[in-house]
């Protein structure tokens, strides 16, 4: 009995040893599909234990802070447009750790995720959505219309970004940076006509611009079948070379955007990446989401493509991490989105004097009409950074 106790424990010591040891591991991706290339991303992947940690972290927090801004809608606490990325976590979070220091990012109205990976915090992206002065744009903003550097925002319009992502694509290149602007639209987007004269021209100028199609397989509530008379939106491009990833791999899309940043830095760019993806939630807060679908086709994608407890099970099979560890990931997450949460019920909201703030850049106090013309006056103040510093409110 003292010989099988000391065997368990030796191999309980070799097994703790062999999990302090993992810093890295090997995982195979699906095959990506290429169009107009000769070769693709590797489909080996690997990642580091560090950046394990953190991907899983910034996908559990985005998913969070997402129920969180569904539950206050539902609470009539947030209002108008609202649209949750939950599901296409693993989109935002791979492409983001595949960017470097000066590349741009422009998406649609699912902004909530890359609003916090770009720079912002939990809170500042609630409080935004509730309209309150922490907000991320301190409540002038709103759910589709979030800022930070070289983040363009999120666009309520059906496929505006997809020329501006190929201008700030052109200002890159005019400007000789090594930086791609990665331009995302969802399937619903893919057919707007100004999708394919951005394309043209991009292709002209070899643009470093990546543009992303994000599928979750709806446009609104209508199928990409219904929709799309090619539903291969990779090769959509025609003469743009293009690659589709499983959306749904964290890793798989930081790997394919590696060598699309690679591709573009080459001056070789335009290209077109289709990320296979799913929502989980409606269109937007005012679509159930299931008219068009079944409870059952959700849960099943949740059983079997969830991108975190897919990357989950990954992460942990391979002993680069512990239970332990991501339980604690857990509980810092739910606590740091509990906090945003209560900040943006019960944070003040601008004074109306910031209705005027931000009209024009760099120029002298503009004359501004109220209601009617007997009210009309110079800005009070030309910026909201000035008005916030006097009353006095700390960013």
């Amino acid at each position: 009995l003292q010989m099988l106790n000391a065997i368990k424990s030796s191999k309980a010591v070799v097994s703790l040893a062999r999990r302090a040891a993992s810093t890295e591991a090997s995982f195979q991706s699906k095959d990506y599909k290429l169009h107009k290339l000769d070769n693709g991303p590797t489909t080996q992947v690997s990642i580091s234990r560090d950046d394990a940690l953190k991907f899983y972290q910034q996908m559990q927090l985005i998913r969070r802070m997402e129920s969180a801004a569904g539950n206050l809608y539902k609470e009539k606490k947030i209002r108008g447009f609202c649209h949750l990325y939950s599901g296409q976590e693993a989109c935002a979070v791979g492409i983001k750790a595949a960017m470097t220091d000066g590349d741009a990012v422009i998406t649609a109205y699912r902004c909530h995720g890359w609003t916090y990976l770009l720079g912002s915090t939990a809170t500042q992206v609630l409080a935004e959505l509730t309209g309150r002065i922490s907000g991320n744009v301190h409540g002038k903003g709103g759910s589709m219309h979030m800022y930070t550097p070289n983040f363009y925002g999120g666009n309520g319009i059906v496929g505006a970004q997809q020329p501006l992502g190929a201008g700030v694509a052109f200002a890159m290149k005019y400007r000789e940076q090594k930086n791609v602007c990665v331009t995302l639209y969802g399937d619903g987007a893919a057919n707007q006509g100004q999708l394919f004269e951005a394309a043209n021209m991009a292709k002209l100028w070899n643009l470093p611009v990546i543009f992303v199609c994000e599928n979750n397989g709806f446009g609104m509530g209508t199928a990409v079948e219904r929709s799309s008379a090619s539903t291969e939106y990779y090769t959509r491009g025609d003469y743009v070379p293009g690659i589709w990833v499983d959306g749904m791999d964290v890793l798989a899309v930081r790997e394919a955007f590696r060598w699309s940043k690679k591709y573009c830095d080459e001056g070789r760019g335009p290209l077109m990446i289709e990320l296979a993806t799913y929502r989980y939630s409606g269109h937007s807060m005012s679509d159930p989401g299931t008219s068009y679908r079944t409870r059952d086709e959700i849960q099943q994608v949740r059983k079997t493509r969830d991108p975190i407890t897919g990357f989950k099970d990954r992460i942990l099979s391979s002993s680069l991490v512990t239970e332990e560890e991501l339980k604690a990931i857990d509980k810092a997450v739910r606590s740091e989105v509990d906090d945003a949460v209560t900040r943006a019920t019960t944070d003040g909201v601008l004074p109306a004097e910031a209705l005027y703030t931000d009209l024009y850049h760099e120029t002298p106090a503009q004359l501004v009409r109220g209601a009617t013309p007997e009210d009309t006056f110079a800005q009070p103040f030309l910026r909201t950074q000035d008005l916030l510093k006097a009353i006095g409110h700390s960013q």
